[in-house]
């Protein structure tokens, strides 16, 4: 169970990356895209024992689903 922890994190880390590009005007659109990663890495976290990896994806969504609403989900 320990290493779904460590998955999720890696897959929270990679969608992290992803939601700094998804700063970036004009590019907030793509956290439509990527929003899967976090929540792929959120489930495998559900699954471990530790909610470490948990939590940081769940983190990692707020900042994707923020980003989203402050651009009015287009921009």
């Amino acid at each position: 169970m320990a290493m779904l922890n460590i998955l999720s994190i890696l897959i929270g880390i990679v969608g992290l990356l992803l939601a700094i590009i998804g700063l970036v005007p004009l590019l907030g659109w793509t956290n439509w895209i990527w929003l899967i990663v976090p929540i792929i890495g959120a489930g495998l976290g559900f699954l471990s024992k530790s909610t470490t990896g948990r939590n940081f994806n769940l983190f990692v969504i707020a900042i994707m689903v923020i980003r989203l609403a402050l651009g009015g989900g287009v921009i």
